[in-house]
């Protein structure tokens, strides 16, 4: 098939009433069932917490619901913020994931970049480093299935994944602390924007601890896909709810940390001329996709409250016009 197609649910734009909230994590779960059926092939959460627009903050729980309501399609947390979790706990909840989904849920290991969230959890920020390795460390020994020292004590933790040697993991940053990490566990490096020269360190780190290794970042590449027959009207429409995901975002911004698509978005023009989101008619979403294999496209329907008659109305309509007719072509291809 051409293109990646990916559904992204981080349920930013916190609805007033409780009831209408309840109503947009049960459509989330419902769009994850959807996109499995038309075939997609991952369903993506994020993580953060103490969000003023509701941006989700319990992932593997939301995970977990997918998992049981799907078959097929993976699901995703990127970036799982392992640091604020306890080990051994993260440890079982992954595991009976992995056992539950069989072998679907995957993940990356952020850091984070926000003190608030360490203090809301009871986390050391400045001891943010120390628990990235005591995590990663617990986590590869807690998954074999045998005994080993934790804290001073002696223990086996259980249940073990179906995945061998582990459920699959990156670890996310954008420093080199981060590279080093990743090429010492001998594991994938997921930074959120690419930089060459991080790469290179980071292969050179794997060469340095003679550690294998996968280099991964979605460059700049991604946009956010919403497919409309009048998209004029619909930026119109719509361009609230993507600025509110945007500017919760941007109070975000530390100096030094890179994020992708950090210039500033005050109108529909702004929003527009950045591509972060982008609305476009059928026609020129299938003419995208099909003309555009190594890019990725996120459906992100329910970004900064969208309504949810509209999020639906997206999908669906890409369903119809987008995605169907690329498949048959492909199956007559072939």
């Amino acid at each position: 098939m051409p293109a990646q197609v990916t559904l992204r649910l981080n349920m930013t734009g916190l609805a007033a009433d409780p009831r209408d909230e309840a109503r947009r994590y049960l459509a989330a779960i419902e769009m994850a069932e959807w996109a499995e059926d038309l075939g997609l092939g991952v369903v993506n959460l994020e993580e953060h917490h103490c969000a003023e627009n509701g941006w989700l903050s319990s992932p593997l729980v939301l995970a977990a619901m997918i998992v049981a309501r799907t078959k097929r399609i993976r699901v995703s947390v990127s970036a799982l913020l392992a640091p604020l979790y306890e080990p051994i706990r993260l440890a079982e909840d992954i595991a009976v994931l992995d056992l539950v989904s069989g072998g679907r849920f995957s993940f990356v290991a952020g850091l984070g970049y926000r003190p608030l969230e360490y203090h809301a959890m009871g986390k050391s920020w400045t001891d943010r480093g120390k628990l990235m390795d005591e995590m990663v460390e617990t986590l590869l020994a807690a998954w074999k299935g045998e005994p080993f020292d934790f804290r001073g004590e002696r223990i086996r933790v259980t249940p073990v994944p179906q995945s061998r040697p582990h459920p699959f993991f990156m670890l996310g940053g954008g420093s080199r602390p981060a590279a080093r990490r990743a090429a010492r566990f001998g594991l994938p490096f997921c930074p959120a924007v690419h930089d060459p020269e991080l790469e290179a360190y980071y292969h050179d780190q794997l060469a340095h601890h003679a550690q294998t290794g996968l280099y991964h970042s979605l460059g700049d590449s991604t946009s956010m896909l919403f497919v409309d027959e009048d998209p004029e009207r619909a930026w119109r429409e719509l361009a609230p709810c993507f600025m509110r995901e945007l500017h919760e975002y941007a109070s975000w911004k530390v100096e030094g940390v890179p994020r992708p698509k950090e210039e500033p978005v005050e109108s529909i023009e702004d929003l527009r001329r950045q591509k972060r989101f982008e609305i476009l008619h059928p026609d020129e979403a299938r003419a995208r996709l099909a003309g555009q294999k190594s890019v990725m496209v996120i459906l992100h329907p329910l970004a900064g409250g969208l309504p949810l008659d509209r999020a639906w109305q997206s999908l669906e309509l890409f369903a119809e016009k987008v995605w169907s007719p690329l498949q048959q072509a492909a199956a007559t291809r072939a």
